[in-house]
């Protein structure tokens, strides 16, 4: 039988070698595979972000306790019954005890009603100024100042006060007084006026609208003890703040504060129920007056009037004119200042509500 002899081309010589080069390779890679230590499983996202959390929650908790502690700490440092002036006039009366400051012997009665965050004493230039023609007070809302804390702090309880102050010195009927608001006491006046006119024998809006002025409310919430009761101490403990916010407020026409006047800003704000009432400001606003009471401070026959800072910063002209037609007042009259004009122009002010009163 004849020999067969099997012969390939070229192209077929070279993809066999090709071939049994990529098993050679591919036997060699599998062994060091097996030689090689198998790796760790790779981490899922919801494991570490797992993980992170609560990291993040253990942190938090860390921190909040060192920092309660801390402010537990420092009220416990700085406890004690806050210093009061001696010789305090008190007027107790209605389920309120009122602190007042009084000038002035004779003529018609005028009573002076602080803001947010002031007392009488914010008046003790305006009061002087005034007593030349009229018996003048001044009195401390609850909730900031020496008078004895009653919440809550809004308009309507404020003005329940100013009523039990004004039937406890005899300023009603034939002696009714005129009422001041400064600021939100505008809102208090307003709503005192509206209980008969035998308490008010006029309405004098200062520096203020009464309308609602809102805010972060869930700080309120937020600004408990102990924190609260720290972060006021500290606070109040900076005369450059007291002094800023007074410079801010009053103007360049006003006298500087002195360590005994920033004392006098300091000390009532010091008193047991400041904290609540800030409390309270917050989560509800300043005291204000709502549209129907608007409506019917308008229809009542009390004159009225507005007097505002020409310069102050937290009303516009337009606000004040507005404040005017809003409850029945002829227009606004501008005196010098800012905020704060019954310290820095006592005498328009003055003359001001004397003008109204004639």
């Amino acid at each position: 039988m004849p020999n067969l002899e099997v012969t390939m081309s070229e192209p077929q010589e070279r993809a066999g070698h090709l071939m049994s080069g990529f098993k050679n390779w591919h036997d060699a890679d599998q062994r060091a595979d097996a030689d090689r230590p198998r790796a760790r499983p790779r981490r899922s996202r919801r494991g570490r972000a797992w993980r992170f959390g609560r990291w993040l929650l253990l942190t938090v908790l860390m921190v909040s306790a060192a920092g309660t502690a801390a402010s537990f700490g420092y009220n416990l440092a700085t406890n004690g019954p806050a210093a009061r002036p001696a010789g305090l006039l008190m007027a107790s009366g209605g389920g309120f005890d009122t602190r007042y400051l009084e000038w002035g012997s004779s003529g018609p009665p005028v009573v002076l009603v602080p803001g947010a965050f002031e007392t009488a004493d914010t008046f003790s230039t305006l009061g002087p100024a005034l007593a030349a023609h009229h018996r003048v007070f001044a009195i401390d809302l609850a909730g900031t100042g020496y008078s004895t804390p009653s919440p809550p702090y809004d308009a309507s309880h404020l003005a329940a006060q100013v009523i039990a102050f004004l039937q406890v010195k005899g300023l009603t009927g034939a002696n009714a007084a005129v009422l001041v608001g400064h600021s939100s006491g505008a809102a208090v006046v307003g709503l005192a006026a509206l209980r008969g006119p035998g308490f008010a024998r006029g309405v004098v809006f200062l520096d203020g609208d009464a309308t609602p002025l809102g805010g972060p409310g869930f700080l309120g919430w937020l600004l408990v003890n102990p924190y609260r009761t720290t972060l006021l101490r500290l606070a109040l403990g900076q005369d450059w703040l007291i002094k800023d916010l007074y410079n801010s407020q009053c103007g360049p026409t006003c006298p500087p504060l002195s360590p005994a006047g920033v004392e006098t800003w300091r000390l009532p704000l010091q008193q047991p129920g400041f904290g609540s009432a800030v409390a309270y400001a917050l989560q509800h606003g300043i005291p204000a007056m709502t549209s129907a009471q608007f409506s019917e401070l308008r229809a009542t026959p009390v004159p009225k009037r507005v007097i505002f800072g020409v310069d102050d910063p937290q009303m516009s002209h337009a606000d004040a004119e507005a404040t005017a037609n809003r409850i029945g007042a002829p227009s606004p009259v501008y005196v010098p200042g800012r905020h704060l004009t019954m310290i820095s122009s006592p005498r328009q002010v003055a003359a001001a509500v004397q003008a109204f009163l004639t």
